[in-house]
């Protein structure tokens, strides 16, 4: 009896790690960018170590990246149009950030002295490069507003207002800190669509000057700071199921 309960134990114990091992069959007409047990198809930071890295079959970042320059996941592969659905979470957080409040129309709130109002919360920073820029970053984040924004436009007093407002998210559909959440993303041209967790929170967005193509990152930021402990808002985040379709 014991032998047997013991094998049991091992196939059900296998079975798991199977599980966790394996991403989601690619939806109809979608490529798989992820296979789920090596960063094959990704361009790992000169000189990182290991720190961005596969961790129980998902992308496991730590903020902690040794390269001496650009310490971003990039694709080997350039996208012009596409569709793109891919997974995140933020694993934790790392310590207190002023965060400002943003409104619809892309502002921030002020007081009477025209200073940005901020409030310390919690919170951790990634992101989504499009087409090869960080201006046309998508943030994953912890901020009011949500992520999903494109703060390199919206952060831009020269980007004029209506583009503005355009790449702020309608609403806030982010899922608590440590679950999972889901991007779905549309660039064709220079007009852009987002929808996170089947919500949509960018539709028909301008994207002034995008490039016709262009790599795809996941961001780093932040890290460690001389006494050890992390930076604010360090990129603590882990990416599954990432799937394109070209268009």
């Amino acid at each position: 009896m014991k032998k047997t309960l013991t094998i049991s134990a091992v196939i059900t114990a296998f079975a798991a790690i199977t599980i966790i091992a394996s991403p989601d069959k690619a939806p109809k007409g979608f490529t798989s960018l992820f296979n789920g047990k090596d960063l094959s198809g990704w361009k790992i930071p000169e000189g990182d170590n290991d720190h961005w890295k596969v961790l129980d079959g998902v992308i496991d970042y730590d903020a902690q990246s040794e390269a001496k320059g650009d310490k971003n996941l990039w694709t080997e592969k350039e996208y012009g149009d596409f569709e793109l659905k891919i997974d995140w979470r933020i694993k934790e957080t790392t310590g207190f950030y002023d965060v400002p409040y943003v409104l619809p129309d892309g502002s921030y709130v002020k007081d009477e002295n025209g200073k940005k109002i901020t409030h310390p919360m919690p919170n951790a920073d990634s992101g989504i490069y499009l087409r090869g820029q960080g201006k046309y970053q998508l943030n994953i984040w912890c901020w009011p507003i949500g992520s999903g924004e494109m703060y390199g436009l919206r952060n831009n007093d020269k980007t004029p207002p209506e583009i503005r407002a355009g790449v702020t998210p309608k609403l806030n559909a982010d899922k608590p800190v440590g679950e999972w959440n889901t991007f779905e993303i549309r660039l064709v041209g220079d007009r852009l669509d987002v929808k996170l967790n089947g919500h949509t929170i960018i539709e028909n967005a301008l994207l002034p000057d995008v490039p016709e193509k262009g790599a795809i990152a996941l961001q780093h930021h932040g890290g460690k700071k001389p006494d050890g402990t992390f930076s604010p808002a360090s990129s603590l985040v882990q990416f599954r199921n990432v799937f394109i379709k070209e268009l």
